[in-house]
């Protein structure tokens, strides 16, 4: 083999560049929305939105490059979602923290990442995750994933006697359903590039309809912005108090949550990982994730975290670190036409989300359903990691219900050591968060 195929664990015979690369681009295509939420949510902070975008389209590029080449996996990673909101709507406006002060606590918790990955002590956060629950957080994040297509595309929709609701039949709709039937019926058919295809049908369709909006002065090309208004603007100072502390100590376990879930839900049932449910080289994708937070800090923004939108290049044939390789390249050119990426509407995406949620699914297979003391728990995941809206809590609580089911019923021997400080520091989390 080539020196960069090995780099990127590609192995010619088992392996294809065509199989790879449109993988790469569905990864790209259904995680292309963070180019224009991200700006929009941190200029909520006051932070310069075009910067912003800057920072969001390379820490993502610079990041999903070093899980390629670092770990040879078929992940990206981006800005989480969830914890920019977090930052902008949590520490800036409810607690009254400057964007600068934000962003240093950011950097502050990828350095934290960085010692966590470097002494093991994350791979053993993994490695005490019982079994059913494993499989459980992949189907999960399965629904998980499907239900933030369905909200993006307004399908469900917020209801304020019965919290969620059936939407209002608009263009949004159409297109989600058209791209849902549409990417159900290329996987019959067994057609290669299946979620690709439906995304790409589904924004051309979008144009007539109005909801893949192209300006009157559209130009697909663009200089990127400037990263002068974000780049290195951190205040160190106010870290040095017990809000802060406890700050980052939140923040570290919503990304590695974040981060362990998705691995391991993503990574289930395919050859990434072993037969004990262990994914390979996950020290040094957490490594990554931990490099490209402490660098999106620096460039001026949130959180970067490993992206359950990756499923959908795993689902499309992606194994490689190949495919990471294309999605951190087409984050690159999106850094020059940004505006041609951004025709791509959230709807469009909608059909793929939902089909990665139906293969994760299917990992509930492997669930031993019959012993109330695992199937609690894997209930308890299942549900609250779609209604808390958050992968990280849905672990966090299931996990709780694991330790207090078999404490409390006397099978002790089940629960391990590092199992026990977990629901320590949650239950300290959740009192003082």
């Amino acid at each position: 083999m080539k020196a960069w195929q090995t780099a990127l664990g590609f192995n010619p015979s088992r392996h294809s560049v065509k199989t790879e690369f449109i993988a790469g681009l569905t990864t790209f295509l259904t995680m292309s929305y963070i180019l224009a939420v991200n700006p929009d949510i941190l200029s909520a902070a006051g932070m310069d939105k075009g910067a912003v975008f800057t920072a969001t389209a390379l820490s993502s590029a610079v990041a999903t490059l070093l899980i390629a080449f670092m770990a040879k996996l078929p992940f990206a990673q981006a800005p989480s979602m969830g914890i920019n909101a977090f930052f902008a709507f949590t520490l800036v406006q409810g607690m009254g923290y400057s964007w600068e002060t934000a962003l240093a606590a950011v950097f502050v918790e990828g350095i934290v990442f960085i010692l966590l990955t470097a002494f093991n002590i994350r791979e053993k956060i993994v490695d005490c995750i019982p079994y059913n629950l494993r499989y459980a957080i992949s189907a999960g994040i399965g629904m998980f994933i499907a239900f933030i297509g369905l909200k993006n595309a307004g399908i469900i929709v917020a209801h304020p006697a019965t919290l969620v609701a059936l939407g209002p039949f608009t263009p949004l709709f159409l297109i989600a359903i058209i791209g849902i039937i549409l990417s159900a019926v290329l996987v019959v058919r067994k057609v290669k590039g299946a979620l690709f295809y439906s995304i790409a049908i589904c924004t051309l369709i979008g144009v007539p309809l109005g909801v893949s909006n192209i300006p009157d002065s559209f130009s697909p090309v663009s200089m990127p912005q400037s990263l002068s208004p974000t780049f290195l603007k951190m205040d160190f100072a106010p870290l040095l108090s017990f809000d802060m502390a406890m700050t980052i100590f939140a923040l570290v376990f919503m990304d590695i949550f974040n981060t362990i879930g998705t691995l391991i839900g993503a990574a289930a049932k395919t050859e990434m990982m072993d037969e004990k449910g262990n994914v390979k080289n996950i020290k040094q994708a957490m490594m990554a994730d931990a490099i490209g937070t402490s660098l999106g800090a620096i460039l001026g923004t949130s959180t970067v975290t490993t992206y359950v939108e990756s499923g959908s290049g795993i689902a499309e044939g992606g194994r490689t670190g190949m495919t990471a390789l294309v999605t951190g390249c087409f984050f690159l050119l999106a850094l020059f036409f940004s505006p041609l990426f951004l025709l791509v509407p959230g709807a469009a995406t909608t059909g793929a989300l939902v089909m990665v949620g139906v293969f994760m699914l299917s990992s509930i297979s492997m669930i031993d359903l019959s012993d109330l003391s695992e199937a609690f728990p894997v209930f308890v995941t299942l549900l609250t990691m779609v209604l808390t809206y958050s992968i990280a809590e849905g672990m966090a609580l299931g996990m709780l219900a694991f330790v207090f089911v078999k404490l409390l019923s006397g099978q002790l021997r089940d629960v391990s050591m590092p199992l026990y400080i977990l629901t320590v520091l949650f239950i300290l989390r959740y009192i003082f968060a």
